[in-house]
């Protein structure tokens, strides 16, 4: 537990101090330089706090063994499904909305970032891997899941880590567009939708024996799936609720104990 504490705190502690300048205003701290992409950068705390603990308890032996999980990128049938379905499940969800409301979503915008509307398809995507898959992923699964579920069954590590994940995201509550509105409504809707997220990365990295990578580019296309320009909010909600299926579908089909393939071979 002593290596799990000191990643959590590690975590927060290297993003929060990186997003003050974004929310330092709720405490009356102002004048602090904004940086371009300022946000993007507190996503490296995760992968900081992973290397640092590492470091201190296990040494090269402990970063050598993260680094190649870093870029490990077999089976390549899990890189395929970390790169493709949340794109299948934003079509899946344009064709619902489609027969209920009639309504067409141009191609395009399935590419586009309402954020970053200058970025083009490859650059969004390299952006959303580099900050927020690798240096996310790098942390919640391959340091802190890893670890989880030493103790405790696959499905258990996924829910605990939620929460841990959950609490990093606080100080985006004061300055991030779409945080800064939600309700008490919104926040739980917010909460499952991690939960399911979390499902789906840890049957993803304990199928793909540990793949960081492949956990990075999932996390990376499912913000690029969420956040594309529909122009339609009643997409965006077919894609949660198509999300959340194939979450609770993972847990009947690959079982608590494991959430793996390698244990349905086996």
């Amino acid at each position: 537990m002593k290596q799990l504490f000191t990643f959590f705190g590690l975590a927060y502690l290297i993003s929060w101090i990186i997003w003050l300048p974004l929310y330092g205003h709720i405490w009356g701290i102002s004048g602090l330089p904004v940086l371009p992409y300022h946000h993007a950068l507190g996503g490296f705390g995760p992968l900081l706090a992973a290397l640092i603990t590492t470091w201190i308890f296990q040494k090269k032996e402990g970063l050598t063994l993260l680094v190649k999980q870093m870029v490990q990128f077999r089976p390549v049938e899990y890189l395929g499904i970390a790169l493709i379905s949340p794109f299948a499940l934003a079509l899946l969800a344009v064709v619902i909305n489609v027969l209920g409301s009639g309504k067409t979503v141009g191609m395009q915008a399935w590419f586009v970032s309402r954020e970053f509307p200058e970025f083009d398809f490859p650059v969004f995507f390299l952006y959303n891997l580099l900050f927020f898959g690798l240096g996310e992923e790098t942390g919640w699964r391959g340091f802190a899941l890893t670890r989880l579920q030493k103790r405790m069954s696959a499905l258990w590590a996924s829910v605990v880590l939620t929460f841990f994940w959950a609490v990093w995201h606080w100080p985006l509550f004061f300055y991030r567009p779409g945080y800064t509105s939600m309700d008490a409504v919104g926040i739980i809707g917010w909460f499952m939708s991690l939960l399911t997220g979390s499902v789906l990365l840890t049957w993803l990295y304990n199928s793909s024996r540990g793949s960081i990578l492949i956990c990075a580019v999932f996390h990376a296309t499912i913000d690029i799936a969420f956040t594309a320009d529909y122009a339609d909010q009643h997409i965006v909600n077919y894609m949660g609720f198509l999300i959340t299926l194939w979450g609770i579908a993972t847990i009947f089909v690959f079982k608590p104990r494991h959430l793996s393939a390698e244990s349905i071979i086996r």
